[in-house]
């Protein structure tokens, strides 16, 4: 499934400052806009896994995987 998420962007003086709407607690903060996408992808990227990683603990044994979608 090809998720899309939405970054919010903002410049403070010489930093960038960023965060994912979708996603509490991944934001970020780098010198340069581009720069600033990267890390959010990548912060992203490891609350996905880490939330992930998490569901599939909590769900121990014998649990079925569905994908759903909005």
């Amino acid at each position: 499934m090809n998720a899309e998420y939405t970054a919010v962007l903002k410049q403070e003086g010489e930093w960038w400052i960023g965060w994912v709407e979708e996603v509490p607690g991944v934001n970020c903060q780098e010198r340069t806009e581009a720069d600033l996408l990267a890390s959010l992808k990548e912060a992203l990227s490891e609350a996905i896994e880490f939330n992930r990683q998490e569901a599939l603990t909590a769900a121990g044994e014998h649990f079925v995987e569905e994908r759903i979608a909005p």
